[in-house]
């Protein structure tokens, strides 16, 4: 088994970097050990309104985790946020960040020739859109990617959440301690229930529809499309008890071309049926760490 802690800090070195993308200084930490033996490192990929620490310091102890494990890593701002100047363009923008941000990576590290990303959220999907453009990028690692919709929102608080608190202890507890405002719970319900059932009648009606479609395709079919288009290796990090990677996975259940992709020799799935979006808790942090250095040293 991987000993990702065998490595002290003393042995790994944390350099902080400022860098250009388009005409905005982006802020950024190396993280490497010191005798470096791979040619392969780790941008990271902020998803959310975030900078580049993350929650409860999750990106601090994945590039930590991953220079440990023998493993370069780079995190850093996108413009507009945290210390990084200009204006955050939404993550479907994000190309120039990324591109930029990669360049300065190898710039200080020249022995690496092979990157892979590392996104949460609307960080993968970023991720995704950006990978197939360059070709330095031979994996990505994708946790909780964000394909949000209004109707996949809305069915996976009906088949997630609600379905959940029904089997839970604690539902039943409240229940019937008159603790649960059951009328606005209901309300709540027949609320989702609705709003899913016309979204569906929408999309089936949009789907019959014989004249062209003009509109852009859905969130989810151009993140998939991405990852169909790029021809590295890719690993997805799925929470079991998170809203985002339930809907992420529902999206793949409606589409036999997703469910092929995701089960082609491309693709590994870990599964952490416990955990939060960001993984919260120092053990699922450090299986994430562990999974993801595994995965990296075997491409």
């Amino acid at each position: 088994m991987l000993n990702l802690w065998a490595a002290s800090m003393d042995s790994i070195i944390e350099q902080p970097i400022v860098f250009l993308s388009a005409e905005e200084s982006l802020y950024g930490l190396l993280h490497f050990p010191s005798q470096i033996e791979v040619d392969t490192g780790v941008v990271i990929l902020v998803g959310g309104p975030q900078y580049r620490v993350g929650s409860h310091r999750q990106f601090i102890e994945l590039a930590r985790g991953l220079a440990a494990a023998g493993i370069p890593a780079f995190r850093f701002d996108f413009s507009g946020m945290g210390d990084s100047t200009g204006t955050f363009p939404g993550f479907e923008h994000l190309n120039e960040d990324i591109r930029s941000a990669i360049n300065a990576f190898v710039q200080h590290r020249p022995e690496l020739r092979r990157i892979i990303l590392w996104g949460l959220c609307d960080g993968a999907s970023a991720a995704c859109f950006y990978a197939a453009q360059d070709e330095r990028v031979v994996g990505l690692c994708l946790a909780n990617p964000w394909v949000r919709t209004e109707q996949g929102e809305a069915e996976a608080f009906l088949k997630h959440y609600y379905l959940s608190r029904l089997l839970s202890r604690e539902f039943w507890g409240k229940l019937f301690s008159g603790k649960l405002k059951v009328l606005q719970s209901v309300v709540d319900l027949l609320a989702n229930v609705e709003r899913s059932t016309s979204l569906d009648q929408e999309s089936g009606q949009a789907n019959n529809d014989l004249t062209p479609n003009l509109q852009q395709p859905s969130l989810p079919a151009r993140v998939f499309r991405a990852i169909d288009h790029f021809s590295g290796k890719v690993m997805f990090l799925i929470s079991g008890n998170d809203l985002t990677a339930a809907e992420f996975m529902d999206s793949i259940n409606k589409d036999r071309k997703r469910q092929k992709l995701m089960g082609s020799n491309k693709v590994n799935i870990a599964r952490f049926p416990d955990a939060d979006h960001t993984f919260s808790r120092r053990e699922w942090m450090h299986e994430v760490i562990r999974q993801t250095a595994i995965w990296i040293k075997s491409l």
